[in-house]
């Protein structure tokens, strides 16, 4: 059995460590800081913005890896605000890690879970998961692998990596995006 705990320790840590590798000053927040788990600060640019990063840590599954979602439902208060998806592989593989906009998050959930509920090809009543349970695969984030150098940027001027699929799932009338999102007034581009 995985101790959930130990794994998101693990991603916090390495997360850390990437962040220092990059060029940021990262601290861990306690325990309880809803949002953020980790404050940064950019030392290599002169203007020293500073991020706030929530991370989700998972294991490797059988055929792919998922994050369960739960909260990821709150938009960005700020153009500082992240994900990362650590990857934690059985040793002596490295984490992988998906550097992904809050307000993207946001986004996919809804369109991954809302796509999954609505499914035609299901019978009506046979899904009925709440969103709050909702999950997302590496195969959605993998554009967002390895970017560490979007944290430099605001998050409203970071581009849409998301598979093609996912767009057109958004677009249909049975998904859409959720009722608040900034994306309602015009779906960028991707």
């Amino acid at each position: 059995m995985v101790d959930r705990k130990m794994v998101k320790t693990v991603g916090e840590h390495w997360v850390c460590a990437m962040l220092a590798r990059h060029g940021w000053a990262p601290a861990l927040t306690r325990d309880g800081i809803a949002r953020t788990d980790i404050l940064a600060v950019a030392t290599h640019i002169e203007e020293r913005p500073s991020i706030e990063i929530q991370v989700k840590a998972a294991t490797r599954g059988a055929k792919h890896t998922t994050w369960l979602l739960g909260n990821a439902s709150t938009l960005a208060a700020s153009q500082r605000e992240w994900f990362v998806f650590v990857m934690v592989p059985q040793p002596p593989l490295p984490p992988r890690g998906f550097i992904v906009p809050r307000d993207h998050v946001v986004a996919a959930r809804w369109i991954i879970h809302q796509n999954w509920m609505t499914n035609p090809d299901v019978a009506t009543g046979q899904r009925n998961t709440p969103i709050s349970q909702a999950r997302v695969n590496e195969e959605v984030w993998a554009g967002y692998e390895d970017r560490w150098d979007l944290l430099e940027t605001p998050t409203s001027s970071v581009p849409v990596l998301f598979p093609a699929w996912v767009r057109e799932r958004a677009l249909l009338d049975r998904v859409g995006l959720p009722p608040d999102h900034p994306w309602n007034e015009a779906l960028p581009v991707w």
